[in-house]
């Protein structure tokens, strides 16, 4: 991953109904979100939106 400035980082977000059919890139802050994300993104292999969690 890249380095990013102050307390942003990057995180993988991944599809947890089909594993690596679907990821996402995004960033969070490090102080103010402490545990994992949990966001509902698309998945084109799927055609529908799927609940997508951070990866490490």
């Amino acid at each position: 991953m890249a380095k990013a400035k102050g307390n942003r980082i990057q995180v993988i977000l991944d599809c947890t109904e089909k594993p690596g059919s679907s990821r996402y890139v995004t960033t969070k802050n490090r102080r103010t979100t402490t545990n994992r994300l949990e966001i509902k993104k698309y998945n084109p292999s799927l055609r529908k939106h799927t609940l997508h969690k951070e990866i490490k």
